[in-house]
């Protein structure tokens, strides 16, 4: 978990849960499953369970961390908090109880907003009804192509306060998008040695229908070597749209 977060939504990480597996072509060049590999070698305790090598990799097995279960509670000041960036909490190898447990931290700390992400969003549909969700969380799915659309429709289904899409990294056009229900939609471009390469009408047809349906839409970045070296600009500008925020206007 971190106090300070680099990416461009957020303002800190929380990981209750640390590893994964790879589930969809958007896992691919997963940059926590790297990272991971790195923190084992470098002695990290959270990340020494290692996970199946077809699936996942070393230090990034499926592990429970109860004792972090406490950290939010330490922060003083409010902020914008990514839970497992380094994982899934909707992983099915993570019990149900141990989300209530997650999700009651959230309740716990109103002052805080929440910004839970999944792939796994038929689990995620499968157990809403048996949660309580909190006013201060943001739930969000990942939807890197048109085969896992299917995901926004779970994601409609559930009674969370925000619900976003995550469209990184973006890997082909998202026709058919429907953003009913949907309050925020994210875009960006893959980063890292193995990135591939995104194309720009892919990007703008997203804003152009989050534009038409009044969807707060924020381009994280254009991706490629490293996260930064693309930028942020789309048609001469940045979009930092927000829920619950005024939205910025194509012009």
């Amino acid at each position: 978990m971190s106090d300070r977060s680099a990416i461009e939504w957020t303002e800190a990480t929380w990981n209750p849960t640390t590893g994964c597996d790879r589930v969809s072509m958007g896992c691919d060049n997963c940059y926590a499953l790297t990272l991971s590999k790195r923190l084992k070698a470098m002695g990290s305790p959270k990340y020494q369970a290692d996970g199946d090598p077809r699936t996942s990799g070393p230090g990034f097995g499926l592990t429970l961390h109860p004792e972090a279960l406490r950290v939010p509670y330490g922060w003083r000041s409010p902020r914008t908090v990514f839970v497992n960036s380094m994982s899934d909490l909707f992983h099915a190898r993570v019990p149900l109880d141990y989300v209530r447990q997650v999700f009651e931290v959230i309740v716990n700390t109103p002052q805080h907003t929440y910004q839970v992400l999944t792939k796994r969003a038929r689990r995620l549909r499968q157990v809403a009804d048996r949660l309580e969700w909190p006013a201060n969380l943001w739930m969000g799915v990942s939807v890197e192509s048109t085969k896992e659309l299917s995901r926004v429709d779970d994601l409609r289904r559930i009674p969370a306060a925000v619900k976003f899409l995550s469209c990184e990294p973006l890997l082909g056009p998202l026709d058919g998008l429907d953003l009913t229900g949907i309050d925020w939609v994210i875009a960006g471009g893959e980063s890292g040695p193995g990135h591939r390469p995104l194309d720009e009408q892919w990007v703008t047809q997203i804003r152009d229908i989050c534009q038409e349906a009044q969807v707060a839409f924020f381009f994280k970045q254009w991706g490629g070597r490293t996260p930064k070296v693309g930028g942020r600009e789309l048609d001469g500008r940045t979009w930092d749209d927000m829920p619950n925020r005024p939205l910025l206007s194509a012009g």
